[in-house]
């Protein structure tokens, strides 16, 4: 039975933010001396290659395995302490045009949520400062206040994020053809593939393809406040529009007007 409610999905790393999360989660977990300096070197490569290339399986796995090491026999309040340096970090790396869908959203009546792999510990607090409703992130398993390394829950990857969608549906009476989902990455189209309006967002190779095989929007984000629609049909320029404005259920105007003080421009 559909629900009576929608909301907008949105996952984090190369849609909300250009890179990975779980980099500056690192940093301050090396500031804390949870990590040593050649875990946190190597995860700035893997940032970097990331913001490049996008995700793997291989490379998302093995982030995980790394977080629950780190974090295993650590107190979930000094973890929850290193949010006092990893929010306004990643705050500030929030893309202009992201703050503008969400407020989008609200408008329209719409919950919104971020989608993440990453530790629940961080992504609920940072969705909570953007004024969203919250974070459905990978939870790890606390016994007397401390970490035990194993999971408490799906990882929120993959179909762990579509498992993790719709069990949030039931509870807050979401009518999933009526939802909006958002990612870069062709690992979250189990989440996209479970919502009336998936958009593609600066995609990687393999999510771009299917997003033209089934007429899905495609949005290329700048890192400065400007926005591409790139039209996944024939028509030009004001299909591309149109398709995005159908897929946001709002106006033509409306989004030109909100886009970040930015354009909708036809891809070249």
């Amino acid at each position: 039975m559909a629900g009576n409610r929608a909301a907008a999905f949105f996952d984090l790393d190369r849609t909300l933010i250009s890179g990975s999360s779980a980099y500056y989660f690192g940093i301050a977990a090396w500031r804390n001396d949870m990590i040593p300096l050649t875990d946190l070197l190597s995860d700035a490569r893997k940032a970097a290659s990331f913001k490049l290339f996008g995700a793997t399986d291989e490379r998302s796995e093995s982030v995980r395995d790394r977080i629950l090491a780190a974090v295993e026999g650590a107190r979930q309040e000094d973890l929850l302490a290193l949010n006092e340096e990893i929010i306004p970090r990643i705050l500030d790396k929030i893309r202009p045009e992201s703050r503008s869908l969400i407020d989008m959203h609200h408008e329209a009546g719409r919950d919104c949520w971020i989608v993440s792999a990453s530790p629940v510990e961080m992504v609920d607090p940072l969705a909570r400062a953007l004024g969203m409703e919250g974070g459905i992130a990978t939870r790890s398993a606390v016994m007397d206040g401390r970490y035990t390394g194993e999971l408490d829950g799906p990882f929120v990857y993959g179909e762990g994020k579509a498992e993790a969608i719709e069990t949030l549906a039931a509870e807050r009476d979401y009518d999933l053809e009526r939802c909006h989902a958002y990612s870069d990455s062709a690992s979250d189209l189990p989440m996209m593939e479970m919502v009336g309006h998936p958009v593609a967002v600066n995609p990687d190779g393999p999510l771009e393809n299917v997003a033209n095989q089934r007429g899905w929007p495609i949005v290329v984000f700048a890192q400065r406040a400007k926005a591409v629609v790139k039209t996944t049909t024939a028509g030009g320029a004001a299909v591309g529009l149109a398709t995005l404005t159908y897929a946001l259920g709002r106006r033509h105007g409306r989004i030109a007007a909100q886009a970040a003080r930015g354009a909708l421009l036809p891809w070249r």
